[in-house]
């Protein structure tokens, strides 16, 4: 398979990257910004991995990529990437800028990535789209984490249109929600929180980028029965 990450080269997209990259007959393609010297290691201890520079502040990497998309004769499009703080402050307190400049730096990006992919993936009469949302903040969010959450939220309604209109070529939209996880993205997450959030935790510890990424990859082999669905991973957290 052909499989493009973006973000694909810290955190939870280093571990997607190398998990799919155990495979050698899968072509895994991966995306960077600030982690330059990380994915030079992951291509020299992967030979089957490919690293793109792509910033998405930066709208002519986005486009070098949505080019490039059309040459890689993509079979899965893994949308990781995300750019910007996780906690702010109050949000009566973020200026109405912040939301909109984060919106411009995540979202449009991903959808104009996710285009790209479709469109392939319809000429092929096949294709699968993983997003990464996230669980553990859909329903409480943490104070601070406004944007963060406005953003994934919409990212969430975006992955069911993709399933519905897709379908008949096809191709599938499903999305992984994790809880939380300990990564630089979450790095500003007070380490009193962080233990109050293992004590609380029904198996006394915090979910691994590691357990994600092989539930991303159990979705990428899946049956296209799967389609439209938001694949929570919190332990069982949300149940009633």
């Amino acid at each position: 398979m052909n499989i493009l990450i973006t973000g694909g080269a810290s955190g939870l997209g280093e571990a997607i990257t190398k998990r799919f990259s155990k495979d050698i007959k899968n072509k895994v393609y991966f995306t960077y910004n600030g982690s330059i010297v990380n994915a030079g290691v992951i291509e020299k201890e992967f030979q089957n991995t490919k690293a793109f520079k792509c910033n998405f502040k930066d709208s002519d990497d986005v486009t070098l990529l949505k080019n490039k998309i059309n040459e890689l004769d993509l079979d899965i499009l893994i949308n990781n990437a995300y750019s910007g703080a996780f906690i702010k402050t109050y949000f009566h307190k973020i200026p109405s800028s912040d939301f909109l400049n984060d919106f411009k730096e995540n979202i449009i990006p991903t959808i104009e990535i996710t285009q790209a992919a479709i469109n392939v993936f319809r000429k092929k009469k096949s294709g699968k789209i993983i997003t990464v949302l996230t669980s553990a903040l859909a329903n409480i969010p943490p104070i601070g984490a406004a944007v963060y959450v406005a953003n994934k939220n919409y990212l969430s309604s975006l992955v069911k249109v993709w399933a519905s209109e897709n379908a008949k070529f096809n191709c599938t939209s499903n999305s992984v929600s994790p809880s939380f996880m300990q990564t630089d993205l979450t790095s500003s997450v007070d380490a009193r929180v962080v233990e109050q959030m293992i004590e609380n935790h029904p198996l006394k510890k915090l979910l691994t980028v590691n357990e994600v990424a092989e539930t991303i990859y159990f979705l990428a082999n899946a049956t296209s029965q799967i389609n439209g669905i938001d694949l929570l991973v919190n332990a069982g957290t949300s149940l009633k």
